[in-house]
């Protein structure tokens, strides 16, 4: 490949702002189609951004000769099926996280990746944002000395505007999204963990419903043991009251501290003195994550995130909901 010609299935919310135009913008990269089963929506996408293809089926746009990758945005109970297909046809694919419903599906995903020797990223982009690679920097330094633990704390009251909004709120139905806002927001945050502190010698949790008429866990509390010693205690609540809503991640070590929240821009590093760094917010929050994706698929980077990256992540949320 000289040039990666993506195809997009799956062109929703998702795609508008924090990915689909970073396509056009990332060297040796085009988005040459686009698909969404409602017509009408694929043909506004295609034009409102300059798209020359549009389907209204997946298989069509897979097998179409102009398209030679792949970008699933899809709800997740579609990634494996789609991945499958697209790998099927020689074309490397690009998924959004979660992964997909469950680890047992994310295996198979990887295990026909590494079958039909067809690359497969996986969309866990804060991996290659400033301010995330600044705090793997950080730790690299040894800046706080040893890690011992880390908190996280993410509590949003119903309906949190972290959440994108969709026509049909499918975030909440289990069976589309595997498991509710947790599946949403989680593997973001999982994934750095891994990220940042390696390998998992064991994890566990508790997962409960404290809403009436809900079928999803709106309480997610884990642990994870590292193989280095490091501790990760993690909450997750979806039913707090709008004033108690937090988003913050502390990791503490022998010399200090880096407090950085998920969805912001400023990270905190607390030592014999305190130090704040801020990010200007990014237009494209996937354009840099795409950037090393193009990259990998033209053979002139390492993968950014593989599909056992991501399976870690999806048998950790399963571990702390007890799937």
């Amino acid at each position: 490949m000289e040039e990666i010609r993506w195809g997009i299935i799956g062109c929703g919310d998702v795609t508008e702002v924090k990915s689909g135009p970073a396509f056009n913008k990332v060297a040796g990269s085009k988005l040459v189609a686009v698909m969404r089963r409602d017509a009408a929506k694929a043909a506004d996408y295609a034009k409102r951004h300059g798209v020359a293809k549009w389907f209204d089926d997946a298989s069509q746009l897979i097998n179409d000769p102009e398209v030679n990758a792949i970008y699933i945005a899809t709800p997740p109970l579609q990634h494996e099926a789609y991945t499958i297909e697209a790998l099927k046809a020689g074309k490397p694919v690009y998924v959004e996280k979660p992964m997909t419903l469950d680890a047992a599906s994310a295996e198979r995903m990887t295990e026909a990746a590494n079958q039909l020797n067809v690359k497969l990223c996986v969309a866990h982009y804060r991996r290659a944002q400033p301010m995330f690679l600044k705090i793997k920097e950080l730790l690299a330094k040894n800046t706080i000395g040893d890690i011992r633990l880390v908190r996280l704390k993410m509590l949003q009251p119903p309906n949190p505007v972290l959440i994108a909004k969709t026509d049909d709120n499918w975030r909440i139905n289990p069976a589309i999204s595997g498991g509710g806002l947790f599946h949403d927001l989680a593997p973001h945050q999982l994934d750095l963990m891994t990220y940042y502190f390696g390998p998992v010698k064991n994890a566990s949790g508790i997962a409960t419903k404290q809403q009436e008429n809900t079928e999803i866990d709106d309480l997610v509390a884990g642990n994870i043991l590292f193989e280095n010693g490091v501790v990760f205690s993690g909450t997750w609540c979806f039913s707090v009251a709008p004033g108690d809503q937090a988003d913050s991640c502390i990791i503490y070590g022998s010399k200090g501290s880096i407090t950085f929240p998920m969805f912001g821009n400023k990270i905190k590093v607390t030592t014999d003195e305190t130090k704040e760094f801020v990010f200007e917010p990014l237009q494209h929050v996937q354009q840099p994550m795409i950037e090393k994706v193009v990259d990998y698929f033209l053979d002139k980077g390492p993968n950014p995130c593989s599909g056992e990256d991501a399976l870690i992540t999806m048998k950790l949320m399963d571990d702390f909901t007890e799937k």
